[in-house]
């Protein structure tokens, strides 16, 4: 009989991990400011529901089980006879409903101990909060006591030694477990008969449909057969990725909620899916300037110059071509006039004449402190400071009055975004405008 390979958890880090999801999130928020009962309602929040193609974000527990709507569904794909309230998003609520969330949290946890892993996810650790609040489930239905109390909505618990085991608990466990409060608690003594019978591959956490496609073509089908290969051919194969994933199969994750990682670089970017396919060249260098002010008052707003652009223009999916991505390195700069010339020199360089656009994504990088006035040898003195006046002029009119209270005459025509983009949040409805 084959050895069965198993894990030494002595030497393991066992904390108290909790990764709390608010159950169907956006629907449940929309459901509670109609006065219904979240796990009762009938509702998706869709985004462009007047568009057949309009995408479902969320939708109400009920809407699961009796319709099969989940998330990533199509208008075109709910039946015509459901009974389902279709609501358009209001991500600015959503945003506001989440940071309540985080405040109740931090009455049982330092923020430290607090890691927020999405708009309704996150993890704590309430290793140090036992002797205030007792023991970790006492915990768990405290929160979730406090959120229903104060907000109306369902949480779910994940319980676990570490991130990875907590994660796993909720997925696998305490969305679907409600004769147990929503509360599912995995640790390393459940990894057996808990983690291994996970399947499919891409059920498990971190593992997309690449990868799992990867581990089928030498034989790994379940968490199990990872659990058990060899260690070594899966560094040689996958790198330090291989060796990342054997540790998780056997439920070891030794990541800590308190520590924090300081990226070495960063990048400001602006993507727009835009509402139909741009063929008039004019309008599409309409939203290229219009991105480029946009992505340029952030710059400015945090007292940077960039000294690298990026465009990246995506084509219509009607077409056989792909679009196309460049770079170009640039003496640094905040100015938006020089920032939209650099951008618009891209798009003239690769732009093929009357290729239908649906994509625009306008990125700086290579950033800077700003500390004096930048003198252009090309450009008089003068000419130079009356552009940065005016440039912070029109930065305080916005920041006073809001981004489309000062707008080129272009972005007020049919191709012009800006009035549009103002309203998004996320990429969807803000809801502020109502």
């Amino acid at each position: 009989m084959k050895n069965i390979i198993m894990m030494d958890y002595s030497n393991e880090p066992r904390r108290d991990i909790m990764c709390i999801d608010a159950k169907s999130f956006f629907a449940s928020v929309e459901a509670v400011e109609r006065k219904q009962h979240p796990l009762r309602s009938r509702i998706a929040v869709v985004s462009k529901p007047d568009n057949q193609g309009g995408l479902v974000l969320a939708s109400s527990p009920l809407v699961k089980k009796e319709y099969g709507v989940q998330t990533g569904t199509r208008i075109y794909e709910i039946p015509s006879s459901a009974n389902i309230e279709i609501v358009e998003p209001r991500m600015a609520l959503y945003l506001k409903k989440n940071l309540d969330i985080l405040h109740i949290f931090k009455r049982y946890v330092a923020s430290e101990d607090l890691f927020v892993y999405s708009i309704d996810e996150s993890f704590i650790d309430v290793t140090k909060s036992h002797q205030l609040f007792g023991n970790t489930h006492d915990i768990a239905k405290k929160i979730q006591r406090d959120v229903w109390r104060e907000l109306g909505l369902v949480l779910t618990v994940g319980i676990g030694d570490n991130p990875l085991l907590a994660k796993l608990a909720l997925d696998h466990q305490a969305k679907h477990d409600e004769r147990q409060g929503f509360v599912g608690e995995w640790r390393y003594e459940d990894v057996p008969n808990k983690l291994w019978d996970i399947e499919p591959l891409v059920d498990f956490w971190g593992i997309g449909q690449k990868t799992a496609a990867n581990l089928n073509r030498i034989g790994i089908r379940s968490i199990y057969d990872l659990s058990q290969y060899n260690i070594n051919h899966l560094k040689e194969k996958f790198g330090v990725i291989g060796e990342q994933l054997f540790f998780h199969a056997h439920g070891i994750d030794r990541s800590m909620l308190s520590d924090t990682y300081t990226p070495k670089s960063t990048s400001f970017s602006r993507n727009q899916i835009l509402n139909r396919d741009y063929v008039v060249q004019h309008d599409i260098e309409t939203v290229i300037r219009e991105m480029t002010d946009e992505n340029v008052a952030r710059l400015r707003k945090h007292h940077l110059m960039t000294g690298a652009v990026k465009l990246s223009i995506g084509y219509s999916k009607n077409i056989a071509q792909d679009g196309f991505h460049h770079q170009m390195r640039i003496e640094a700069t905040d100015s938006s006039k020089k920032l939209k010339e650099h951008m618009l020199f891209i798009f003239h360089k690769y732009y093929k004449e009357n290729t239908p656009v649906r994509v625009v994504n306008v990125t700086f990088g290579k950033f800077q402190t700003k500390q004096a006035l930048q003198l252009d040898f090309f450009e008089p003195v003068e000419e130079t400071i009356e552009n940065e006046e005016l440039d912070r002029t029109i930065d305080f009119v916005r920041k006073k009055h809001g981004y489309t209270s000062l707008l080129h005459a272009s972005s007020l025509l049919d191709g012009g975004m800006a009035r549009y983009r103002a309203k998004l949040l996320g990429g969807h409805r803000s809801g502020k405008e109502e």
